[in-house]
C-alpha cells in the first residue's frame, strides 16, 4: 500500500481574531479564473474618495497631464494639484497610476487600492508583477515598477484604510522599499506610525509570495489559503490583497478577507484600502 499524502495543518490565525463571529457573513469570494491581462484603461468617470482621512468635496476625475513622470511628486511639483490618472515612466517602461496631489501636500503613488471588489486579485506573479485593474479603480500597481520607483531614493508609505461603518485609520512608514525580482521583491519597511495599529513590520524583510510562487515562512502555501499575493510570513498579521468580503466580518474556511488585523481584527474585512508611497525628499 502506497503511504497516505501528508494533510497539511491550516495556516495559523492572527492572535487579533475574534473568537466569534458576529454581524454580517455575506461571502464575496471570486471563482478562480484568472483575470484578464493587465489593463490600463483610461475610460473617463468619477472616482470615490479612496477612504479617510483624504479630503472630500472636490472629487478627483481621472485625467492625463502631459508626461511621462518620474513619479507623481514630480508631477506636483510642476504644477498638477489635480488627483487623477497620470503617465509615469519606470524604468523603460510607461505605466498609468493614480496621482493622489491633494493629500498632506501631494504626490503620493497609488500602488494598491481596494474599494469594491470589482478586480480579482487572487491571481499569478506574473500579474503582480507587471500589475493589474484600472488605476481610477481598484487596481495592483506592479512589484516591478514599484521596485523601479522605490530604487530612485528613499521613499515613504501610506497606508489608508475604512470599515463598513465609515470609521478610517491610517499606518505610516517612513520607509518603504522593494528589492528586485531576483530577490523576490523583499519588503523593507521604516518606522511605523498612526492610528491604525502596526500591522505590516512582521512582513517586513519578507519575499513577495503568490498562488503560483511560494516563498512564505509556512510549510503549506500562505497565498493560496488567503486568496491573494502579499508578503507572506506564516501566515500574516495583514493582508489588503485577500478576497473582498462584503459587510466585514465574514465566515471562511480560512483567513482570506482584505485584513489589517491590528484595525478591526483578521476576521473583518475592509471596505476600502490604499496603498500610497511619496519620496522622502521632494
Amino acid at each position: 500500500l502506497s503511504p497516505s499524502p501528508q494533510v497539511l495543518p491550516p495556516p495559523p490565525l492572527v492572535p487579533v481574531v475574534p473568537v466569534r463571529l458576529v454581524g454580517s457573513t455575506n461571502d464575496t469570494s471570486r471563482t478562480l479564473d484568472p483575470v484578464p491581462e493587465p489593463q490600463r484603461d483610461q475610460t473617463q468617470r468619477q472616482q470615490e474618495p479612496l477612504g479617510s482621512p483624504i479630503p472630500a468635496g472636490q472629487p478627483a476625475v481621472p485625467t492625463k497631464p502631459v508626461g511621462p513622470w518620474q513619479d507623481c511628486a514630480e508631477a506636483r511639483q510642476a504644477g498638477h494639484e489635480q488627483s487623477g490618472v497620470y503617465e509615469l515612466r519606470v524604468g523603460r517602461h510607461v505605466v498609468s497610476a493614480w496621482c493622489e496631489q491633494q493629500l498632506e501636500g501631494g504626490g503620493w503613488t497609488v500602488i494598491q487600492r481596494r474599494q469594491d471588489g470589482s478586480v480579482n486579485f487572487f491571481t499569478t506573479w506574473q500579474h503582480y508583477k507587471v500589475g493589474f485593474g484600472r488605476p481610477d479603480g481598484e487596481y495592483w500597481l506592479g512589484l516591478e515598477p514599484v521596485y523601479q520607483l522605490t530604487s530612485r531614493g528613499d521613499h515613504e508609505l501610506l497606508v489608508l484604510l475604512e470599515d463598513w461603518g465609515g470609521r478610517g485609520a491610517r499606518a505610516h512608514y517612513d520607509g518603504f522599499s522593494l528589492e528586485p525580482e531576483s530577490d523576490h521583491y523583499r519588503l523593507r519597511l521604516g518606522q511605523y506610525h498612526g492610528d491604525a495599529g502596526d500591522s505590516l513590520s512582521w512582513h517586513n524583510d519578507k519575499p513577495f509570495s503568490t498562488m503560483d510562487r511560494d516563498r512564505d515562512s509556512y510549510s503549506g502555501n500562505c497565498a493560496l489559503y488567503q486568496r491573494g499575493g502579499w508578503w507572506y510570513h506564516a501566515c500574516a498579521h495583514s493582508n489588503l490583497n485577500g478576497v473582498w468580503h462584503r459587510g466585514g466580518h465574514y465566515r471562511s474556511r480560512y483567513q482570506d478577507g482584505v485584513y489589517w488585523a491590528e484595525f478591526r481584527g483578521g476576521a473583518y474585512s475592509l471596505r476600502k484600502a490604499a496603498m500610497l508611497i511619496r519620496p522622502l525628499k521632494l
